[in-house]
């Protein structure tokens, strides 16, 4: 009788999934030896931090640009050491005489503080400032004067380095013609050392003003390049430039030109004049002026063109009076009758500054009244 043969069958721990049936996860996991769901677990754990990393590179590369942006344009501010900034690399054009209205900005400095930063530019071994000298000049004096960690430093905004020297100077400029106090000579002398700088790519004076203003109009531009005409003639002599008027510096200069040797003298007569004031200056020009005006052509302040008058009577009965009047700046057309009076020319009267309309305003009506 011969003995049976018996098979171990081992079965799968788990039932059998059909064809074409995917396997529940939990079933996979259980499946899964530790080693394996160890694996799993790392490589899960690795692409989620690769998947940070990449978030915050990008959101860096974000902020990165962003803050070149900003500074570009100015807009990143911190407080920066007086004794870290330099006027060095842009000619200023302010005066080195006292400015008058300096110990206005210093007062409200001392009230409310700064609320227009000043502008600098970083270089090797600090700051070169490219907007602001006269409120780094309050703050270096209030320091001076009070001693206060305060005034220490002062806001700058920060300017993206590698910017053109050109345009650092029309930085500059351009604030400065909004200001309402800058005289003919402190643009026409930035011009001239703009001109003069070899750094620079002006090629001569006209080119240099063209590019130091041409935000500005184009009479405006005409004034400054005969300003500075000017200064090259005798500005080596003059300590007050700024207290030159319009009218006058232009004067000054046709006769200048007109002259042969007359530059020479008029140094000669503003040297004679020990340590003058703005006023005796002044007088000094005015004097010469008048001595040397040619006969051909008068002077335009003191004996001005008379204007053509018409009066006649309107539609409405009412009399009214009609005029040209000439003026260092053009024509002037007027007309005039009961309660109103207009006056019209080239010239956008919208670009002027709403306090020097206000003076003009009252010394028309105070040359009316006398």
């Amino acid at each position: 009788m011969s003995k049976r043969r018996m098979f171990d069958i081992d079965f799968p721990s788990e039932p059998s999934v059909p064809t074409g049936t995917a396997p529940k996860p939990e079933a996979a996991d259980q499946r899964r030896g530790p080693m394996a769901k160890a694996i799993s677990e790392n490589a899960e754990a690795l692409r989620a931090r690769a998947e940070a990393e990449q978030t915050i590179r990008e959101e860096n590369d974000r902020l990165a640009h962003e803050f070149v942006r900003l500074k570009k344009l100015g807009l990143v501010v911190d407080r920066i050491p007086l004794d870290a900034i330099k006027v060095t690399k842009l000619t200023r054009d302010r005066s080195v005489t006292r400015d008058p209205e300096l110990t206005e900005l210093k007062d409200s400095i001392r009230s409310i503080g700064l609320s227009n930063p000043i502008r600098v530019e970083e270089d090797a071994d600090g700051y070169q400032l490219v907007q602001g000298f006269r409120r780094l000049s309050a703050y270096r004096e209030l320091l001076a004067e009070t001693g206060e960690a305060e005034f220490a430093t002062i806001p700058a905004g920060l300017v993206a380095k590698g910017e053109t020297l050109q345009g650092l100077y029309r930085r500059m400029v351009d604030e400065n013609l909004v200001r309402r106090d800058i005289s003919f000579a402190e643009m026409a002398q930035l011009a001239v050392s703009y001109f003069e700088d070899p750094e620079t790519d002006a090629e001569d004076l006209e080119g240099a003003v063209s590019t130091l203003y041409a935000s500005a109009g184009r009479q405006k531009r005409v004034y400054v390049r005969n300003f500075a005409e000017l200064l090259e003639m005798i500005g080596a002599a003059l300590l007050f430039p700024e207290a030159i008027s319009r009218n006058l510096g232009l004067d000054l200069r046709r006769e200048l030109l007109a002259r042969e040797g007359g530059a020479q003298d008029l140094i000669a007569m503003l040297q004679a004049v020990e340590r003058p004031t703005p006023t005796e200056e002044l007088d000094v020009l005015k004097s010469w002026l008048a001595a040397h005006a040619q006969p051909n052509q008068p002077e335009r302040r003191t004996q001005p063109v008379q204007p053509t008058v018409r009066t006649e009577t309107d539609v409405a009965g009412q009399a009214k009076t009609t005029l040209r009047c000439i003026v260092p700046a053009g024509t002037v057309r007027c007309q005039a009758r009961n309660g109103r009076i207009e006056m019209a020319m080239e010239r956008d009267f919208s670009a002027v500054d709403q306090r020097r309309l206000e003076a003009a305003i009252r010394a028309f009506f105070e040359v009316l009244e006398d």
